[in-house]
């Protein structure tokens, strides 16, 4: 098999396993407002997640990072052509870190509910937006005679780009729902069962009929398979959650999202972006790097990726167990009024600036699980 085959299958890996680690985690954001009560309900959503969302964001940056390496002409088309999209999802990513990374560190309702917004908010955006520039992908875009893309950023927005939008905003809040359910306890976990039962009948709808859109128009005989596998996988889904066996539901939902990759990348195969006129279209061949490139990328994919998943596995073995709301600990953050006196470097009365930070020290120890978590 030439190494350019090669890459092209080890990115569409890359992509399965960030739409499969990070779908769960976009999805139990933007249910975050719907199904967590209150704060300590959100605190428990927010810990099913907390220990593991940033290391899911891994796969993305390595399959951008092995776009540009091993496909340059393909990195620089797409991300000057869908350069606003792109930016607006990196803007929620963003926005979702920050919210992580600080809604625990300030006790105050209102701080925690524009955290919360944010987070949801930053969940959905990019939920709705891969939908649409993976749809792009598979539908073709206009490209000129020297690959530029030059439909502009409304050609994007087309019919069958928004429907895959809707699609990957219901499998990811269906996923995340079902995961919910699988690492929660108490009522969050009841709400979420309840949820995943409803969201998977809706998933299943839409979902098929994308995919038999995507099949029949803009596809090729043997990823027939793919839909297929995710129809079963989706029934699957719905009888799991219906019957409450979250483990099944959860590997159905994911078999979907491996599922719509291989539709995906076999709908583009042997182009890396389809053009409307053939001739312009980006291939694997005429994207692709170097083969003395391609040769040290694999040497080093081969060394360092079963790092990489050994130490994510151990990760989630780790943190396995459920979470309930009885688990949860009062709030330790600081106050906006002890914030204002370790910066003015006036105490009011409660204590020194200079020693705000040791007083202040199980803040930080406790923000990563508990606060990304909390």
């Amino acid at each position: 098999m030439e190494l350019t085959t090669v890459w092209f299958l080890l990115i569409a890996l890359l992509w399965a396993g960030y739409l499969v680690l990070e779908g769960f985690d976009f999805g139990v954001g933007m249910l975050l407002k719907l199904l967590g009560r209150d704060d300590k309900e959100r605190r428990v959503m927010i810990n099913t997640i907390g220990p593991v969302w940033d290391g899911n964001e891994v796969w993305l940056l390595t399959a951008g990072g092995a776009t540009f390496a091993a496909f340059p002409e393909w990195y620089a088309t797409m991300f000057s052509g869908f350069y606003l999209p792109l930016l607006l999802i990196l803007l929620a990513l963003i926005v979702r870190v920050v919210a992580f990374e600080w809604r625990g560190k300030i006790d105050d309702d209102a701080w925690r509910n524009r955290a919360d917004w944010a987070l949801t908010i930053g969940s959905w955006v990019p939920a709705i937006l891969w939908g649409v520039a993976f749809a792009n992908l598979v539908r073709g875009v206009e490209l000129d005679a020297s690959h530029q893309y030059v439909g502009g950023f409304f050609a994007l927005l087309n019919p069958f780009a928004l429907v895959g939008g809707v699609t990957t905003a219901l499998l990811f809040a269906t996923h995340g729902a079902v995961f919910l359910a699988l690492k929660s306890d108490g009522e969050v976990r009841r709400r979420a069962g309840a949820l995943a039962s409803r969201l998977s009948v809706v998933t299943l709808v839409v979902a098929a009929a994308w995919a038999i859109w995507a099949q029949v128009a803009y596809s090729v005989a043997w990823t027939w398979a793919a839909v297929a596998v995710a129809a079963v996988a989706l029934v699957a889904l719905v009888l799991a959650t219906r019957a409450r066996r979250e483990g099944w539901a959860f590997i159905a939902s994911a078999v979907t999202l491996v599922a719509a990759v291989v539709l995906i990348f076999g709908s583009m195969y042997p182009d890396v972006m389809p053009a409307f006129n053939p001739a312009n279209s980006l291939t694997i061949d005429n994207a692709s790097s170097s083969s003395y490139t391609l040769t040290v990328m694999t040497w080093v994919a081969v060394c360092l990726v079963p790092v990489v998943l050994l130490y994510q596995g151990w990760t989630y073995w780790v943190f396995r167990k459920r979470i309930s709301s009885e688990q949860i600990p009062d709030s330790i953050g600081l106050t906006f009024a002890r914030v204002k006196a370790a910066a003015w470097g006036s105490d009011n009365g409660s204590g020194s600036h200079h020693g705000a930070a040791t007083d202040d020290g199980p803040v930080a120890s406790g923000s990563r699980s508990g606060g990304s978590s909390s």
